[in-house]
């Protein structure tokens, strides 16, 4: 998505209040504990490599597994606070038609060479209710997202054949560090802060909510979006506390010139399947 389009969705995204995952609760409610999971069929597609050279893995379809936990308060001058994981990892391959470097690795045309994409991120969320009524919220807050990424590019003979990750690697098949050398790889670190726009909507005299979630960074030369728009459904309620399935679509974007030297122009989008429980 380019940058203007993602502008005007996150316009449109906080001028309705259709705009938050069921988990960020009302500051009018008692106090809240909520775990909860996902998981998500992501279709990755795009670019990535270093600045000045780019190329289309051909990613495969992966499924991801989140999960969060957050708690609220019924006091209006403390942020709520949320913290989730998510991991996005995939592969792919493609054969060359030039040659292609990769963090000095060098790889010839008609080589095939193969992706090993993996990225995880921990977002600590703290966010105030913007508007907050019995049927709809809207909340704006801050998220530090911190990003740990590893991405490895090789011939697709040496990553298949290449034992060295595995502490006990057998004799038969001895680790070859030959092998590892041929491989190009980047580790990615970094704490970037987002934009968190997030709300709900009840629909009237039914126990469902719609809701969406966005955390954004817009800057020269980056973009990094993650979005989600379903509805969440109530499953059970007891003394306890109460559960809930939620479903919907997400799309992650990511769009850097230069993470740690990894460049990516990169979509992941899925639809997703997820529990809350609240206590």
């Amino acid at each position: 998505m380019t940058k203007t389009a993602l502008l005007a969705a996150l316009m449109a995204l906080s001028s309705t209040a259709t705009a938050q995952i069921t988990y960020t609760p009302s500051a009018s409610d008692h106090f809240g504990f909520y775990l909860g999971t996902q998981v998500w069929q992501s279709d990755a597609s795009g670019e990535f490599g270093e600045t000045n050279q780019r190329l289309d893995f051909h990613l495969k379809k992966q499924h991801q597994f989140n999960s969060f936990v957050a708690v609220n308060h019924p006091y209006p001058f403390l942020p709520n606070v949320r913290i989730a994981r998510t991991t996005l990892a995939t592969t792919g391959q493609t054969t060359l038609t030039q040659a292609f470097s990769f963090q000095d690795k060098t790889f010839a045309a008609a080589d095939t060479v193969e992706a090993n994409f993996q990225l995880s991120y921990v977002d600590y969320s703290f966010s105030y209710a913007l508007y907050d009524h019995t049927n709809a919220f809207v909340a704006l807050g801050l998220t530090l997202r911190d990003l740990h990424g590893d991405v490895a590019i090789g011939k697709a003979s040496d990553a298949s054949d290449n034992t060295c990750n595995d502490p006990n690697p057998s004799p038969d098949r001895p680790c070859n560090d030959d092998l590892s050398s041929s491989i190009g790889q980047i580790k990615a670190n970094k704490i970037k802060p987002m934009l968190n726009i997030a709300g709900s909507v009840k629909v009237p005299a039914t126990d469902i909510n719609v809701f969406a979630n966005a955390d954004i960074l817009v800057m020269a030369n980056d973009t990094f979006a993650d979005y989600q728009l379903g509805f969440s459904v109530d499953l059970l309620k007891t003394n306890l506390g109460q559960w809930q399935l939620n479903l919907g679509y997400r799309v992650v974007n990511l769009e850097f010139e230069d993470l740690n030297s990894l460049a990516t122009e990169l979509a992941f989008k899925g639809a997703f399947v997820g529990t809350v429980a609240r206590f």
